[in-house]
């Protein structure tokens, strides 16, 4: 009779084949059975009955801002929030002090995560017009989720702005890169009308919808010249989604939960700077148009952009504040309560925050409760109504765009690499987070 470590029991479990009521067996990290494990041995055994047992979710872009700026954010306390909101992945971004441009930064962020991180972690190696000839090399490098591009919103030498530096980038490498796409003349030229309003109400005037799907299209021109497979970031808008929807053979899309959930003018009347993010909230037409990329399969990916300031930063002057909000902790929670609105399915979560991830980054054995995969798992209530509080925000800036908000289903347990690290919402140390694996990486 097979022994295991852990067996989950009771629970409805998202397999391949949809839910289905059965026990999960886990042994050495891995699922090793998925059955009716009730006279079978284990270690320990996790009952779960009454609730759903999802794989684990996989946050490809946030900003833990470790090293340089831990005052709003470190890897340990962006990997708590992670895992306390189901979350057992995570693909950090590279726009810390100093920025990860070289091996060197890399693999130091390699190190300050081991033994700290509660999630598993990769880091992106960002691209600059400098480095842009060693990236072929780089982007294999042990704990190297790929590469990102900054087309607008950045400063210094993550900035890559110009066509032929997006050549070089794009022709010097075969992974799929990661590109935030603002175009940053145009913004430059339009920041006037921010900086006299004063308002946080201008922020989607100054960084318009043409911004955006300007850069958009010159980057999937840029891509099929240079053959590279590209995923477009935080989309915000109607034409980019609708664009995206027929160049599905070069680019790949990722939408927020916050962009999925607010609209404006509303949320900069009711949050001010608390609002502010790049791309921004758009009015209601384009959220629509965001819906319609989820429901159709457009869009690939869900992402947090988990971008925490202090609120002291936040309370700055508009545009004198920075932009960015909290958001890996309530990813899963805000997206569970759009499936009990009716606004998408389960099927269609598991698929933009598990599935979706682990196909176009080819992350190994995660994203699917299958036999062989890592037993990570967001094990949900999906019934359960919690308001969104600041002392259960984990993140250093202590604060959330949703706080006070009542959602309907929240995560209780969850599991990394068949260690239960949550139960009943209260972790279960050590850290024991580790490199991502990466199917197309020798």
């Amino acid at each position: 009779m097979a022994n295991y470590d852990l067996i989950i029991q009771g629970a409805k479990v998202y397999t391949p084949s949809g839910l289905e009521r059965l026990d999960i067996g886990i042994f050495a990290g891995k699922i090793e059975a998925l059955a009716c494990l009730h006279d079978a041995s284990a270690q320990e055994r996790l009952d779960a009955t009454g609730l759903v047992v999802l794989p684990g979710f996989i946050d490809t872009q946030v900003h833990f801002r470790e090293p340089g700026l831990e005052h709003k954010e470190d890897l340990e306390s962006g990997t708590r929030s992670a895992i306390l909101g189901g979350v057992t992945t995570i693909f950090e971004m590279p726009n810390t002090n100093p920025l990860t441009t070289s091996p060197e930064t890399l693999a130091d962020k390699v190190a300050r995560a081991n033994g700290r991180a509660w999630s598993d972690f990769s880091f992106f190696m960002g691209a600059t017009s400098e480095n842009a000839a060693h990236l072929h090399e780089w982007e294999l490098l042990p704990g190297c989720a790929g590469v990102k591009i900054f087309m607008g919103s950045s400063t210094g030498s993550l900035l890559v702005e110009g066509d032929a530096d997006l050549r070089h980038v794009l022709r010097n490498g075969r992974r799929r890169v990661s590109v935030h796409c603002e175009d940053e003349a145009r913004m430059r030229d339009r920041k006037y009308l921010a900086e006299e309003s004063r308002d946080p109400a201008s922020h989607p005037v100054w960084r318009d919808e043409v911004a955006a799907l300007m850069a958009t299209t010159r980057l999937l021109h840029l891509a099929e010249e240079a053959g590279r497979m590209v995923h477009v970031l935080h989309v915000t808008s109607r034409d980019e989604a609708i664009l995206l929807g027929k160049w599905k053979h070069r680019a790949t899309m990722e939408v927020t939960p916050q962009h999925l959930s607010f609209t404006a003018p509303e949320c900069y009347n009711r949050l001010g700077t608390l609002a502010q993010m790049n791309p921004p909230i758009r009015s209601v037409e384009h959220q629509l148009a965001l819906w319609a990329a989820v429901a159709d399969g457009t869009a690939d990916v869900l992402g947090s952009d988990h971008a925490p300031h202090t609120l002291e930063e936040k309370a700055k002057p508009y545009p004198q504040s920075p932009s960015g909000m909290t958001g890996v902790q309530t990813l899963l929670p805000v997206m569970l309560n759009h499936v009990a609105q009716g606004n998408l399915s389960l099927q269609r979560l598991v698929d933009l925050g598990c599935a979706g991830p682990a196909r176009i980054f080819q992350i190994a054995r995660k994203g699917r409760i299958a036999r062989g995969y890592d037993a990570d798992f967001a094990i949900v209530d999906l019934n359960r109504k919690q308001v969104v509080q600041r002392d259960w925000i984990a993140s250093k800036c202590g604060w959330s765009p949703y706080e006070g908000e009542t959602l309907t289903g929240w995560p209780i347990h969850t599991v990394l690499r068949g260690k239960v690290v949550v139960r009943d919402g209260e972790l279960q140390g050590p850290p024991a987070g580790e490199p991502v694996r990466f199917l197309d990486v020798p």
